[in-house]
């Protein structure tokens, strides 16, 4: 991982870009984030780097957390997250990262915690089918219905689709574009949609996946030792160019 930071989710809107095509985003404010805590290769095994996020008042901290702050005495922080960056060790406890750790143009992804719907039934919460309502189904259509043979194994597996709570999981959204960055303003816009409610904490982080190069034209070879690759002028569609 190249880099990371702690933001909060603002809320979407739309841009237009260069071209004048409405693009959906979200607005992310950013940090500030204080390295909190530093570990390394000698002591702890390993490399990161723990940030704090957003100013906490000390009577709403435990004492151990209170303490956890009070060893390299940087204020306090209601948000921790670890994260193993590549420059971890040249970063040291008291440093901040701003949003500007990310430009225009990057791919990030995304962590949050999604938006909470309570209990909710198989139809909204799976998908699930209702029942026919001809010939009298009776006041059981959005009901789950049969779950399983009695005899054996005269049980439900684990992982039944069924009722209960939705929502609240941790969802991570990949490969998003980053279309602007605002270091005054601590802002960081990108393009779609992310998880969680507005006010909600997210991470942000360089995207695991890697985009593949562009290919040619649909049933032509970039391969030179391939005929497709070569213009037949006996095809019809070489003649019509």
């Amino acid at each position: 991982m190249k880099k990371a930071i702690i933001g909060k989710k603002v809320g979407m809107t739309q841009i237009f870009d260069e071209t004048g095509k409405v693009v959906p985003v979200t607005v992310i404010e950013a940090g500030p984030c204080v390295v909190v805590q530093k570990k390394t290769n000698e002591k702890e095994g390993y490399s990161s780097v723990q940030l704090g996020f957003q100013d906490e008042q000390e009577r709403k901290l435990t004492k151990p957390e209170k303490g956890h702050f009070d060893a390299n005495n940087i204020g306090y922080k209601k948000f921790l997250k670890e994260f193993r960056l590549e420059d971890a060790e040249n970063m040291n406890v008291g440093d901040e990262l701003k949003a500007d750790v990310f430009a225009e143009g990057d791919k990030v992804d995304v962590t949050g915690i999604s938006k909470g719907h309570g209990y909710q039934g198989v139809i909204k919460r799976w998908g699930a089918q209702r029942t026919p309502t001809t010939h009298g189904g009776g006041p059981v259509h959005r009901h789950a219905g049969s779950m399983g043979s009695g005899t054996d194994p005269s049980r439900i597996f684990k992982g039944k689709i069924g009722a209960g709570h939705m929502g609240v999981d941790q969802v991570t959204v990949q490969n998003l574009d980053v279309v602007k960055v605002d270091a005054e303003l601590n802002m960081i816009v990108v393009r779609g949609a992310i998880p969680g409610p507005k006010g909600g904490i997210v991470y942000l982080k360089d995207t695991v996946k890697h985009n593949a190069e562009k290919k040619g034209a649909a049933g032509i070879s970039l391969n030179p030792q391939k005929a497709s690759a070569r213009v037949n002028p006996q095809k019809a569609s070489a003649r019509n160019k």
